[in-house]
């Protein structure tokens, strides 16, 4: 018997040496010259790397960014992880460490580290990118996001890794980098990896010399020691702390709000609480730290604190009246968490006109926040629909700031419990009832109001050209995009959204959230979204006939028991005088139309069809961009072939470009909406689709952050396309014609094309665009 044993242990250390035999270094002469980090190695880094390693949802956690992100390295732990019971320690770059040894304390590793002597390297880096230069191919599925990504820390785990994974070499699942491209990195890594030096490294930190002036006016304002500034100063930042700051200055600087242990002239030291509200625990100071890692939409979020919001804030929270006499409030979680007890002292008036006026980056932050990857917010809500706010003079909870202290209680949040909640006490769902409260309620106060319905003038119409009162929302299965105006075709469900629900939205789903929480903080706040969603499309249909409201809301929950809805509409009739039996359109028409601040710009684009209007038909001829929104409209009916067929959650949002002979090529972006019976669902939403009735918008321009499919067109192609996405039938034929037009990650110029798309979305948003993110390309790589 124990001979047998031996034995077994004996083959069974053979085996894993075997097993465990790491790959060969990579032969390479270090070059003569020294590579430099800035100018040559960031640069293919940006546009090779960054595309799929820049966030929370960067493979490994490895963010490549910036030089700290490279030099932090990668990590096993997974960010995403809807079953763990315990939140996991947070891993902010530039927050929870500062040094290469803290991180490695964290269990980051090296990826450019050689262990070998000259004439070799055996960094995981350039591992990955040699093995992609030997094996060039990308064959088979890739999703660079799947919670089972091998995260090798050392050779040997990274030999095991390829040998199963032959075609998965870095870049992930697009072709190598071109020879140049390798050698710089090659050369830079071969050479140590070094970074910055110290004289370029201070540069990061320095406030550029345009901005200084509005760097000084506002840090001085947010670190007045008066009460009223000191609140209003917390209240700005609760709602700042994600922005990208332009003090609008031409310097193209963009800086971030953080709370620091050192004051204005030295050194910022950040204060890592998890949440903004958190307590600091130390006495701080409010600084701008310059951001130097490379920009990426997805978290590109820009906020001006130019001259003219200097003057804004001032008027909105300082030249007023407060409710109280202002005083300074405890960080009591309890309290904090709550914004409408931490800033009860402050005029509801103000609080709401100052989200208004900055309503696309407010709802921006609930759609592209610290999630990154979305699927905690997102799946609450439509693939497509709009958002009108209620006017301040007309928000009764505004207007009467005691209705918001009486029902303080039930607008507490599921975020008071912080980033671990058990489980149990998620599904107890006790802060969804307290909504439900609230919400019955606040119909009640608005039922008892107005006698007569809810006019027009409700509706906030804007006051400047720079508002945005009706703000589109596109999903895009786990990412979306939010948009001034209304575009695309009429969607099926719209809301209105009040004060107190639109913070709730923001403190549940930004704020309050941490993507380093436990299973049971997810699933509380996907559960309140779920009655924050019913609000603001019930405050929607209180507008409606009495007689269309219950009726159109159970068209929106097809499936559900609709007692579980705990839907209760006003009980005041419309006061708008509809003609027609379509009074959601109505409404919609006449809001847009004849309501909003004509300076806004905001009306319905191409996409848009009247009552009764039926799809054009296909153009003659292509002469201009007019003939070809014609032609993509006239393929845009729901349940088109191409959208019946091609209906996976990675094929969503296609970037199409057009070239046109003696004009600017076209950029248009193809949005498809999946229809889902409801988003009540849990676990699956499998039962709720219908890809019958899944429609296509063709936006001019850029939409989203998550581009799942690129297509190149010359206008010659345009009939044979537009044919193709109208009978498309899954068919192998039209997958081979599909072939043509569309750009698989595996194709040899697919970096050419997608250059062309970043430079020309670079070019039409300088202020606002970032690098696109390729984590959500379609994965299925074919030549």
């Amino acid at each position: 018997m124990l001979r047998i044993w031996l034995v077994l242990i004996l083959t069974a250390v053979i085996t894993s040496s075997c097993a465990k035999k790491p790959l060969p270094p990579v032969s390479i002469e270090i070059p003569a010259r020294r590579v430099d980090y800035l100018t040559e190695v960031k640069p293919v880094l940006d546009k090779r790397c960054v595309v799929c390693h820049s966030c929370y949802n960067s493979p490994c956690q490895l963010k490549l960014s910036s030089f700290e992100g490279v030099d932090r390295g990668a990590s096993k732990q997974a960010i995403y992880n809807g079953s763990r019971l315990r939140s996991m320690e947070p891993s902010r770059l530039f927050i929870d460490a500062q040094t290469t040894s803290q991180w490695r304390e964290k269990d980051f590793f090296s990826v450019t580290e050689s262990s070998v002597k000259e004439g070799g390297n055996n960094s995981l880096m350039l591992q990955l990118l040699s093995h992609k230069m030997k094996n060039p191919q990308s064959q088979g599925n890739y999703f660079p996001e799947a919670n089972d990504l091998s995260c090798a820390e050392n050779g040997s785990e990274l030999a095991i890794y390829l040998k199963k994974h032959p075609n998965r070499g870095m870049p992930f699942g697009f072709p190598p980098l071109k020879p140049e491209e390798y050698s710089i990195v090659a050369g830079w890594i071969a050479q140590g990896a070094n970074g910055p030096n110290a004289a370029e490294q201070d540069m990061f930190s320095v406030i550029a010399g345009d901005d200084v002036d509005d760097v000084k006016r506002w840090e001085e304002f947010f670190n007045t020691t008066d009460p009223k500034y000191v609140m209003t100063a917390r209240y700005l930042y609760e709602h700042l702390f994600l922005a990208h700051i332009t003090f609008k200055t031409g310097s193209g600087v963009f800086y971030e709000l953080v709370r620091s242990r050192t004051a204005p002239g030295r050194p910022v030291e950040v204060v890592p609480t998890v949440r903004p509200y958190d307590d600091p625990d130390t006495s701080f100071y409010y600084r701008f730290r310059r951001i130097h890692s490379t920009i990426v939409h997805k978290t590109h979020m820009v906020f001006p604190l130019d001259r003219e919001q200097f003057a804004r804030v001032k008027e909105l929270f300082i030249n007023v009246d407060w409710l109280q006499k202002p005083h300074i409030m405890s960080y009591d979680k309890l309290i904090s968490a709550n914004p409408f007890l931490a800033f009860e002292q402050i005029p509801p008036r103000s609080r709401y006109q100052f989200l208004l006026d900055n309503a696309h980056y407010i709802i921006m932050t609930f759609i592209r926040g610290p999630v990154c990857k979305g699927q905690i917010a997102l799946n609450v809500i439509h693939d497509h629909f709009w958002l009108l706010f209620l006017d301040p003079d007309h928000d009764l909870t505004v207007r009467h700031p005691a209705f918001l202290q009486r029902h303080g209680d039930d607008l507490s949040m599921p975020i008071e419990r912080g980033s671990d909640n058990r489980l149990f006490s998620a599904l107890r769902n006790r802060y969804s009832r307290a909504a439900i409260r609230y919400y019955k309620a606040r119909q009640d106060f608005y039922s008892s109001y107005h006698y007569d319905g809810q006019v027009i003038d409700s509706i906030w119409k804007g006051g400047r050209a720079s508002d945005t009162p009706v703000l589109t929302v596109f999903r895009h299965f786990d990412s979306a995009s939010v948009h001034k105006g209304a575009i695309g075709e009429l969607p099926r469900t719209a809301w209105v959204v009040d004060y107190p629900l639109l913070e709730r939205i923001y403190y549940s789903l930004v704020a309050g959230f941490d993507v380093y929480g436990n299973a049971g903080h997810q699933l509380a706040v996907r559960l309140y979204m779920n009655r924050l969603r019913i609000e603001g499309e019930s405050y929607f249909l209180d507008f409606l006939p009495r007689s269309d409201r219950e009726k159109t809301m159970r068209e929106w929950y097809l499936g559900v028991d609709f007692s579980r809805v705990n839907y209760q509409p006003t009980s005041y009739p419309a006061a708008i005088p509809f003609t027609t039996n379509a009074p959601q359109r109505e409404f919609i028409e006449q809001v847009v139309e004849e309501h909003v601040l004509t300076e806004t710009e905001i009306q319905f684009d191409h996409n848009y069809q009247r009552a009764g209007e039926k799809y054009p038909d296909l153009p003659e001829s292509y002469r201009n961009l007019d003939d070809i929104l014609q032609g993509f409209d006239a393929v845009s009916a729901p349940g088109t072939g191409f959208v019946r067929y091609v209906n996976d959650q990675q094929a969503n949002l296609f970037h199409v470009r057009i070239r046109t002979p003696e004009r600017e090529d076209a950029v248009i972006s193809m949005v498809i909406h999946r229809w889902r019976d409801n988003v009540t669902f849990l676990f699956s939403e499998k039962n709720t689709l219908n890809s019958e009735k899944d429609k296509i918008d063709f936006v001019e321009g850029f939409v989203g952050s998550y581009p799942n499919y690129y297509v190149d067109l010359t206008i010659d192609d345009l009939p044979e396309y537009f044919s193709l996405l109208t009978n498309y039938n899954g068919s192998p034929e039209h997958v081979e014609r599909s072939k043509r037009f569309g750009v698989n990650r595996a194709k040899e110029h697919f970096w050419g094309v997608y250059d062309w798309f970043q430079e020309r979305f670079n070019r039409d948003s300088p202020d606002t665009a970032g690098l696109f993110d390729l984590n959500r390309y379609f994965y299925e790589a074919k030549e």
